[in-house]
């Protein structure tokens, strides 16, 4: 898993209409906040999701661009993206999981995909990362709130 005070990986994905997604094309711009879902059909991600979005206007004004990183491929992320209507890119592998790339792997015998949020800023250091097994455990609102007002300070 990432570590907070890092520098972000380079992480290429590709969101739901096919588009490159570069962790590093937002250097010296936004910042960015990505929630990874332990998946589209599970209900407590779904929940945090929609605390995302009750809460998107807060991030805007903080010049924080959010994104959903799902496990699953594309299709079903566009699906998913739409029934819901998220307002979010919704993020997917090219070559393999998003998860994996920031460390949030598959735990207890490779059944459950872990979950989790990562905020950095806009020059590339990693300010929040957290993952957690358990998905009631993988969103902490407090925590990005916390790192938020910490990238206010720096600005």
């Amino acid at each position: 898993m990432l570590e907070t005070g890092s520098p972000a990986p380079d992480v290429v994905l590709e969101d739901t209409d096919g588009r490159t997604f570069r962790l590093h094309d937002h250097r010296g711009g936004h910042a960015v906040l990505i929630y990874f879902m332990r998946s589209t059909s599970c209900p407590v991600c779904n929940r945090h999701v929609r605390d995302l979005i009750r809460h998107r206007d807060e991030f805007a004004a903080e010049d924080i661009l959010v994104f959903v990183a799902v496990p699953e491929d594309r299709r079903t992320a566009a699906a998913w993206k739409a029934e819901r209507r998220i307002p979010f890119p919704v993020l997917t592998g090219r070559l393999g999981s998003p998860h994996e790339m920031i460390g949030l792997s598959r735990k207890v015998f490779g059944a459950v995909q872990q979950s989790g949020s990562v905020l950095i800023d806009s020059q590339g250091v990693v300010r929040h990362a957290h993952g957690a097994t358990m998905p009631v455990n993988g969103y902490r609102r407090k925590a990005i709130t916390t790192a938020v007002q910490v990238l206010r300070t720096r600005r």
